[in-house]
């Protein structure tokens, strides 16, 4: 049995940098470029792994790993099968939140906002960038399906790469991007004694407000 004890006893005490109301930008965007930058220049392993919660119809919360791929016209861009859980979640409620999180800078970002679909044209040159088998991929793998064996799944990716064997690997219509708009950033800069510095961005008639939260 888990010593739920010991877990309660891990703590760190964040002191590497701070955040304050009058340094951050108007922008939540910029000021995300901003961090996102420092968090690459830290070389910070999958700095552009976030965790994507969805909610079902039923109101049910899920979460998992997806790679940011873009910010685009003030929207946060990923791609995933359409047909997959977070796919379907999605058509039902398209709102999400996403969040990072950067240990190496005792930084947190949370995202909240309106999910759409980009254009074909645009999930078409994004898939071109992919790896050859990860194109392949994307065609076998019938995505939060139930399969009877990963060699029945190795199967179906050999014969598909014969079929697709000297041929451009089209876009499946089951694949592609979406891009979350945001109405709502936080930014979280891990402090001493958990007195953290929260700065959260709320869009509010086209315009952001930016406060100071308590943490």
């Amino acid at each position: 049995m888990t010593n739920t004890k010991s877990i309660g006893d891990i703590r760190n005490d964040y002191s590497a940098k701070t955040l304050a109301r009058n340094d951050v930008d108007k922008s939540p965007i910029n000021q995300f470029n901003i961090w996102f930058d420092e968090a690459v220049n830290s070389k910070i392993d999958e700095v552009n792994a976030m965790t994507l919660s969805t909610v079902s119809s039923e109101g049910r919360p899920s979460a998992r790993i997806v790679l940011l791929k873009g910010i685009e016209n003030n929207g946060f861009v990923f791609f995933t099968n359409y047909k997959s859980e977070k796919g379907e979640h999605l058509a039902e409620k398209p709102y999400a939140s996403l969040t990072f999180f950067w240990k190496e800078l005792e930084r947190q970002v949370r995202i909240d906002g309106k999910v759409e679909k980009i254009s074909k044209e645009d999930s078409e040159a994004y898939f071109k960038t992919r790896p050859y088998k990860s194109r392949v991929g994307a065609w076998v793998s019938e995505q939060s399906q139930p399969l009877s064996s990963r060699f029945e799944l190795m199967r179906k990716f050999a014969l598909k790469a014969t079929q697709l064997f000297g041929q451009e690997v089209p876009l499946p219509d089951f694949w592609g991007g979406y891009i979350l708009i945001p109405n709502r950033v936080e930014f979280w800069q891990g402090r001493p004694s958990r007195l953290h510095d929260r700065i959260n961005y709320k869009l509010i008639n086209g315009t952001w407000k930016i406060d100071r939260l308590s943490p």
